[in-house]
């Protein structure tokens, strides 16, 4: 499938919630695409052939990043780690706060996470303020992992976000 047609095919799957989760917020739903398992597995195969043999796990940021994520490293046959909110995860973090186009927010990850080295893609849903992919970014560093890149479905360009992302790899299948 080629980048327009997977682009399409992620438009026609994607619905906007006005004012979720705070009035003034405009809310990208992904949930109509997640429920298409062809759709589905169209992202996660186009993002497996763009990374096949330069990463060695996926990262994914709650929640939806979680199952685009997991979805793409099963593709890859490479491991899957969560980046959760604080407070999920057992055993030893590192934790990072950041804010939100909407507030702020904390995420952790296992501080045993990577093998010192590991090559990590870091994949969500949206890219808005760049402020979670770069607390990720962080994490997976302090953890041990060299992120590849980072990479998502939707990036919101008017917010800006690739400036949180300084001299980092970053792919978006749609730019809005």
């Amino acid at each position: 499938m080629s980048d327009a047609q997977l682009r399409q095919l992620v438009l026609e799957h994607l619905r906007d919630i006005p004012d979720f989760p705070k009035p003034g917020v405009l809310f990208k739903d992904f949930t109509p695409l997640l429920a298409d398992g062809d759709a589905l597995r169209a992202v996660a195969d186009h993002v497996a052939q763009r990374y096949a043999g330069r990463v060695d796990a996926v990262v994914g940021i709650e929640a939806r990043g979680f199952i685009l994520g997991a979805a793409t490293a099963y593709a890859m046959g490479v491991g899957f780690v969560p980046v959760r909110k604080v407070g999920k995860l057992p055993g030893e973090t590192y934790a990072a706060t950041y804010t939100l186009e909407y507030g702020t927010a904390t995420l952790e990850i296992h501080v045993d996470a990577f093998v010192d080295g590991q090559r990590v893609l870091v994949m969500d849903d949206v890219l808005a303020t760049g402020g979670t992919a770069a607390a990720t970014c962080q994490l997976v560093e302090q953890a041990g992992g060299q992120v590849v890149a980072v990479d998502v479905v939707l990036e919101l360009g008017f917010l800006h976000g690739r400036d949180a992302l300084p001299g980092r790899e970053v792919f978006s299948l749609i730019v809005d």
